[in-house]
């Protein structure tokens, strides 16, 4: 099943998904630029649905004002799916202290989440968010990935990450994988495309992981260039069938229903039709459709 903020989905009736963004987000690190306006993210959803979106995957972790509560309102309001997420990001998005306070609890927190429901409410978490950092992976890192990894076998959850710059997969599936017995089916790879090393991805496809790329937000525009290219070489490689595609839209202004752009829409809009001219309609789907399906079932 996939668990979505009102209830479990069969995968088969996920439909088309937007496998990776925010519409509720709040860091340490981007004072002023939250994502925290509920009609701004109900206009979202809606233009989104009205490009043909089906689906929305939530990566934004326990700590970062989810605003779970509003999800199951904005699913049902539009008709989308939302997935929400656990896990902990990067120190440096939490406020001093916040880390410390949570760190004996991040495993249980997790668990709960997933099981239970976020806070205490009945909506419960569909995935496990985690990050790694710039070429390495920190004590914190680790630590949290410990925790992931620990809810992961409790529950079954998919664990996604989140790679600083892209980089530092590898590490990841080393630790996740080899070390703590995550199925590397159950890894979702994110941001790959801020590295856009092509080699490098084709080895990370070859241990079976999701390779997930995340081109339109205005934070990574200036990766957008290699998006296709990455893809072309993973889809000629064999592994169409690892490939995730997401808007990541972490600040208001990115927003493309009520900031500049280009907005959760521009997946469906803009780049579906693109990749379906270079690769086909049927590696559209997969990437679209039948990819997130299988990616976030658990």
């Amino acid at each position: 099943m996939i668990r979505t903020v009102v209830g479990e989905l069969a995968p088969a009736e996920l439909g088309v998904c937007d496998s990776h963004d925010h519409l509720f987000f709040r860091s340490a690190m981007l004072p002023g630029q939250e994502l925290d306006d509920v009609d701004a993210a109900l206009a979202e959803v809606g233009a989104f649905a009205a490009a043909g979106g089906q689906a929305i995957v939530q990566w934004t972790p326990y700590g970062l004002n989810r605003r779970a509560a509003e999800l199951p309102g904005i699913s049902t309001r539009v008709g989308v799916s939302l997935i929400a997420a656990t896990g902990l990001h990067r120190a440096e998005h939490y406020p001093a202290g916040f880390v410390a306070k949570v760190r004996p609890r991040l495993a249980e927190i997790f668990r709960d989440e997933l099981i239970v429901g976020i806070g205490n409410s009945s909506i419960r978490a569909g995935l496990i968010k985690v990050a790694g950092g710039f070429h390495r992976l920190d004590e914190h890192a680790r630590f949290v990935m410990h925790a992931a990894a620990e809810a992961h076998h409790a529950t079954g959850a998919p664990i996604a990450v989140h790679h600083e710059l892209g980089s530092a997969a590898d590490a990841v599936l080393d630790l996740l994988v080899d070390t703590l017995g995550v199925p590397p089916g159950s890894v979702i790879l994110g941001h790959l495309n801020r590295f856009p090393d092509q080699r490098a991805h084709g080895e990370l496809a070859k241990r079976g992981a999701w390779l997930a790329f995340d081109g339109p937000s205005r934070a990574n525009n200036a990766t957008d260039p290699h998006l296709l290219d990455c893809l072309a070489g993973l889809i000629d490689g064999g592994y169409g069938d690892r490939l995730l595609l997401g808007g990541d839209t972490t600040t208001a202004k990115a927003r493309g229903a009520t900031g500049e752009g280009p907005g959760m829409s521009f997946l469906l809009t803009a780049l579906r039709p693109r990749i379906t001219r270079e690769f086909g309609a049927d590696t559209a789907e997969a990437i679209f459709r039948t990819n997130p399906a299988r990616a976030f079932a658990w």
